[in-house]
């Protein structure tokens, strides 16, 4: 096994990673551009979506507290070493959970739900990922998203947000869209509003 060292907002992190595993050899860049305009407080309640090895997790439950962040991954693999780096990284009361999308997340109001999709070529995952996150977040919570492909995520998320800002960082698109209020909070799944506001 790797070991992946991050200095972050502040923060160091060593972080065992598995060759089955996300970016293996070093922290993604991706990862690192969606970080890049990532904003954490005290107090935030934040879901990791895709935890891989657990950094970004880890990171937010140094800053917003080990209480109020969850983690999740499909992997088992995943979700075991994200559990042990979350211990090494003095956050070991952050919880770690299996699940498929958002299905094995029972929590509700995220102030921030962060993800870095896996590039399906029928989007499934990410249609998923933002329609379920949107019903996740509070009333101005934020969804971050990062990816290769900026039409796709931009439309999408502006149909079941309302709007979506679009940073370019390294290469990547960075995408940041905000629960702005209850209008839509009931519509059925797929549904959007075209309108970018």
């Amino acid at each position: 096994m790797a070991v992946i060292v991050a200095e972050l907002m502040g923060h160091r992190l060593a972080l065992e990673t598995h060759p089955k595993l996300f970016s293996p050899g070093h922290a993604d860049r991706g990862t690192l551009a969606m970080l890049s305009v990532a904003h954490f407080s005290p107090g935030m309640k934040v879901l990791d979506l895709g935890c891989g090895c657990g950094l970004v997790g880890i990171l937010a439950a140094r800053m917003c507290g080990e209480e109020n962040v969850i983690m999740s991954d499909i992997d088992p693999l995943a979700v075991e070493i994200a559990a042990k780096n979350a211990a090494a990284n003095g956050v070991g009361g952050v919880q770690v959970v299996v699940s498929d999308g958002l299905n094995g997340v029972d929590a509700t109001g995220f102030d921030l739900i962060l993800s870095n999709p896996p590039y399906q070529s029928d989007f499934s995952v990410a249609k998923c990922f933002i329609e379920k996150g949107f019903n996740r977040l509070k009333i101005g919570g934020t969804m971050l998203m990062v990816t290769k492909r900026r039409e796709w995520y931009r439309n999408r998320l502006i149909a079941i947000f309302g709007g979506v800002r679009v940073h370019e960082v390294d290469g990547y698109f960075v995408f940041e869209a905000e629960k702005r209020d209850s209008r839509y909070a009931d519509r059925p799944r797929g549904i959007g509003n075209g309108n970018k506001s």
